[in-house]
């Protein structure tokens, strides 16, 4: 997928205005409407400069776009970096042109937003829109629960037409047991009503950070352990670390590479609970001095009928 350049679809720059990019739109969509156009790639061309209006005229999207504009260049392979719209504030708001097909540059960056509505207007009353956000957590937090304070970016216009982020902070509790993907919702702190109209509501995406040793599915956690080829063999009593502290495990005699060995319970305190699993690797010692060579010699020894790459012989 390459980097869009919006900007340069419609022919401003990147410092313009609100009303210079309605011009510019009016402008080229006259030029390339396929029913008037005589442009060979009209109708692309057409399309490319809808998209690029609905992504520049919405204060939101423009905000968004613009962070991630200012590290890439049109035409280069692009994905965008893990989190990137972490603490970004979106209205969720749709368009009634956004029914038409986007490009999957366009949806990767947009396509994610809740649809959020407007309540009724009655006598120049009107609801606020629901406002969504992601915020990022330690893996701690959801066994132990917390109180965090978030800081969230709001796109804003000034009188000039151009936007720039604006910063809130908002102190939010984390439930013990809350899931990676899960939303929150924060009643009354979206988008300002409208006379007597109610605000409306923000929802939190929770997303976890990433973890050096653990990883999430769902309510699972998993951990990759490594033992010793004796533990392995032999079977041993070890201490595992989970998110919420250590516990003993047994690892069976006879255990390979890759087992899975489970401490139920002891994953996402959800409910129900999700389980732990210690994944199995077998850790070797080196070999770098004359003792541990001749150790390993004497395995080599007292194994010599073993053939770890018995399963491959005989193949076609």
């Amino acid at each position: 997928m390459e980097f869009k350049d919006y900007y340069a679809a419609l022919g401003v720059e990147k410092t313009a205005t609100e009303a210079e990019i309605k011009r510019a739109n009016r402008k080229l969509a006259r030029k390339y409407h396929p029913d008037l156009s005589k442009v060979p790639d009209a109708e692309a061309r057409f399309k490319d400069v809808a998209e690029a209006y609905e992504a520049l005229h919405d204060p939101e999207r423009r905000a968004a776009y613009d962070e991630l504009s200012v590290r890439h260049r049109s035409g280069a392979a692009f994905t965008p970096p893990p989190g990137w719209d972490s603490g970004f504030e979106y209205s969720g708001r749709r368009d009634a042109g956004d029914a038409r097909a986007h490009s999957d540059f366009f949806e990767t960056l947009f396509g994610r937003q809740a649809a959020g509505e407007r309540g009724p207007s009655h006598r120049g009353s009107m609801a606020g829109g629901d406002h969504h956000a992601k915020v990022e957590i330690d893996l701690i937090d959801t066994y132990r629960g917390a109180q965090r304070t978030v800081s969230l970016r709001v796109p804003q216009i000034d009188a000039q037409g151009r936007v720039s982020l604006q910063t809130r902070q908002l102190d939010i509790h984390i439930a013990k047991g809350v899931r990676n993907g899960q939303h929150l919702r924060l009643a009354g702190q979206g988008g300002a009503g409208i006379g007597d109209g109610a605000a409306g509501d923000l929802y939190l995406e929770i997303q976890f950070a990433p973890h050096p040793q653990f990883r999430v599915d769902d309510r699972d956690v998993y951990l990759d352990l490594p033992v010793a080829p004796w533990e392995a063999a032999l079977g041993a009593s070890i201490t595992v670390p989970t998110p919420d502290g250590s516990v003993q495990m047994t690892v069976p005699p006879g255990s390979s590479s890759g087992r899975r060995l489970r401490l139920k319970a002891k994953g996402i305190p959800s409910q129900p609970p999700g389980d732990l699993y210690a994944v199995l690797t077998i850790a070797l010692p080196s070999a770098d001095t004359p003792a541990s060579r001749q150790a390993w010699q004497k395995l080599g020894e007292t194994f010599a009928d073993f053939k770890p790459r018995q399963a491959l012989e005989g193949g076609p």
